[in-house]
């Protein structure tokens, strides 16, 4: 049965609920610029994931809770690894924008 766990996509609504209850949390979009300005989540912040060699920089505190999500997951994936790797111990992917219910901003 654990296997089949760890073959589920997050639901990314349940992560930007929790990004939204968590204190100091940062709801990261990975996503290219344009994609971002095409519309994204409400709140959320653009850190393309070619631009994160750049988080201690802009992030320097690697203990804040990190929410990240791009279009369908899969960068979101690559970022939350490497952020970790990085140091960032509080890193979620919470999976891509296609399958967010609520409403997306410009």
């Amino acid at each position: 049965m654990a296997l089949f766990g760890l073959l589920t996509r997050p639901d990314i609504n349940v992560g930007v609920a929790e990004a939204r209850q968590t204190p100091g949390a940062l709801l990261l979009d990975v996503r290219t610029k344009a994609e971002y300005d095409a519309g994204h989540i409400a709140g959320s912040r653009s850190f393309p994931l070619d631009a994160l060699q750049q988080a201690p920089q802009v992030l320097p505190d690697k203990s804040t809770p990190l929410f990240v999500y791009c279009l369908s997951g899969g960068r979101s994936s690559r970022a939350a690894a490497t952020l970790k790797r990085m140091g960032y111990t509080n890193v979620k992917n919470i999976g891509g924008i296609t399958g967010y219910t609520g409403k997306a901003e410009r």
